[in-house]
């Protein structure tokens, strides 16, 4: 019984100065501070909480380009090679060539060497002057070297094809076996078709993130989302960038776990559950499952919604450091971890049970103690 009391005493009185894995789980809804004045938000888990983090939508292509369209017309644009060939049926002679017709008679025709579209944005047809091609399609072109020649030649004709083109390309760089500017075709290219050109991605799938950046706007998204959902497969247009990022994520486990690392995710997503699993599990002589922590930095617009109005942690365009609290002795929350999807960077955190503070000090005791205990027990036996 003394000895039971001097644990009781040294729990009591030194339980700060003993080693320790981390803050029990009343000392992390302590610290978390008061609603004047909070350190970090502080939420206990339910199913309310775990809807909206699993209705949380990733960034979309096809939502943030609003693009529901098939593949674009090709335009002709500055700096385009652009060939002209000209035809008029006989009697003609405006052009000095000639080409023998399915009726026997000579059509006169022409070939004009191929031409760079310069910056005014046309080229220049023999006879027809210079003509506007930018914006336009070979088809427009054809219609207006046509028109400007009648009147001039006998029934003209024309022929307008693009050679190469330097606007109707996409660029594809970063993690991809070959970075190329891709020309586009008049059927269309979506996202993976002009990754396929550049020759595919180097990094495993749930690693790699594709990032488009067109005009001013830009979105990226999971290369394996785009692969499970074919609406982000969208149609590429011409100038749009396209990059391939190689981006490892990753988790943190400290605290009364079989493993205090950080652990790579192996697929695209995982469950708080499946990451407890990773870690190794809870230490069965050290944890405390009702304070199993998530810590995470939320942007406002979470923030704003899983802690209580006009938080004073929330604000404008700032990320919220948030502590979501499983209580993982209740069997409906296990439920719960699985639907909690945990994300990049995310710390998992396990306390220790307020009790294995006092069985390190029973242990310390039992060092102490253990020789006097052993030399009494000897004395009595020689005697």
């Amino acid at each position: 019984m003394a000895l039971q009391a001097i644990a009781i005493s040294l729990f009591l009185g030194s339980c700060s100065g003993l080693p320790t894995s981390g803050p029990t789980g009343a000392q992390v809804a302590e610290q978390a501070g008061s609603a004047e004045a909070p350190s970090f938000g502080f939420v206990d888990v339910d199913s309310a909480i775990v809807a909206l983090q699993a209705a949380r939508g990733q960034e979309s292509l096809r939502g943030r380009f609003g693009d529901y369209r098939g593949a674009p017309g090709l335009l002709i644009g500055p700096g385009d090679v652009i060939s002209v060939s000209l035809w008029e049926a006989p009697p003609g002679a405006l052009f000095g060539g000639s080409s023998a017709d399915r009726t026997g008679g000579t059509n006169r025709t022409a070939k004009i060497p191929d031409q760079v579209v310069g910056r005014d944005g046309a080229i220049t047809v023999p006879f027809a002057g210079r003509i506007q091609v930018v914006g336009r399609t070979p088809m427009d072109v054809q219609r207006t070297i046509v028109d400007q020649l009648a009147g001039k030649a006998v029934d003209p004709q024309a022929l307008v094809s693009v050679t190469k083109s330097l606007g109707n390309t996409v660029s594809v760089s970063g993690e991809v076996t070959a970075g190329a500017r891709v020309p586009l075709s008049p059927s269309g290219e979506r996202v993976m078709d002009v990754i396929a050109t550049a020759g595919g991605v180097r990094a495993p799938v749930h690693e790699s993130y594709v990032r488009i950046t067109r005009g001013n706007g830009a979105a990226t998204v999971p290369l394996a989302t785009i692969l499970s959902n074919p609406v982000e497969n969208i149609f590429v247009r011409p100038g749009d960038i396209i990059t391939v990022v190689r981006d490892p994520q990753s988790f943190t486990v400290i605290g009364a776990t079989g493993r205090n690392q950080t652990i790579q995710f192996d697929a695209q997503g995982i469950s708080f559950a499946e990451a407890i699993a990773k870690s190794g599990g809870f230490l069965d002589y050290r944890s405390d499952p009702q304070s199993v922590f998530l810590l995470r930095f939320e942007p406002e617009a979470v923030a704003a919604k899983v802690l209580p109005p006009g938080h004073a942690l929330v604000r404008r365009g700032a990320l919220t450091p948030i502590a979501y609290r499983f209580d993982l002795m209740n069997a409906a929350n296990l439920f719960l971890a699985q639907r909690f999807p945990v994300r990049n960077k995310d710390i998992i955190y396990v306390a220790n049970a307020p009790l294995a503070e006092l069985q390190k000090v029973l242990s310390i005791i039992q060092s102490a103690t253990s020789p006097v205990v052993t030399g009494v027990t000897v004395g009595a036996a020689v005697r």
